[in-house]
């Protein structure tokens, strides 16, 4: 299996509103490291797994709506516990949407999983990877 990796970071502020998350109940920040992997068997013609500058691309289009915002007031996220679990999938389902309509290059339609990591601290991450044929979020 052959893979790339893309990484940029957000800041964000957010509440998770859930007494299973003691004082995160709370308006607090956070700051991710955001790391999307794309996994394939085999290379496209030109020999890679994706056009890393798209990739790349695609990934601070995805994330700029969420940086430097409180993701409470965010209509998109209106009503949703925006975990980092949530918002890995939120990001996948975003990215996996411009490899489908090849927005990463020739052949990203092709790419069979996409990992997105998003690291709270260097003591804690948390992750989705999906195939191309997810769609919808959970």
């Amino acid at each position: 299996m052959y893979a790339v990796e893309v990484r940029d970071h957000i800041m964000i502020a957010h509440s998770l509103p859930d007494p299973v998350f003691g004082p995160a109940q709370a308006l607090h920040g956070a700051t991710y490291v955001v790391d999307v992997a794309f996994f394939r068997e085999t290379l496209t013609e030109a020999g890679i797994v994706v056009d890393i500058g798209r990739a790349h691309e695609a990934l601070k289009a995805t994330l700029t709506p969420l940086n430097y915002a409180n993701l409470d007031t965010l209509p998109a996220l209106a009503g949703k516990l925006t975990t980092t679990e949530f918002l890995c999938r939120h990001i996948f389902d975003a990215i996996a949407a411009a490899a489908r309509a090849g927005e990463l290059g020739p052949g990203s339609e092709e790419i069979d999983r996409i990992r997105v990591t998003l690291n709270e601290s260097h003591v804690a991450r948390a992750w989705f990877e999906g195939g191309l044929g997810m769609a919808g979020t959970d």
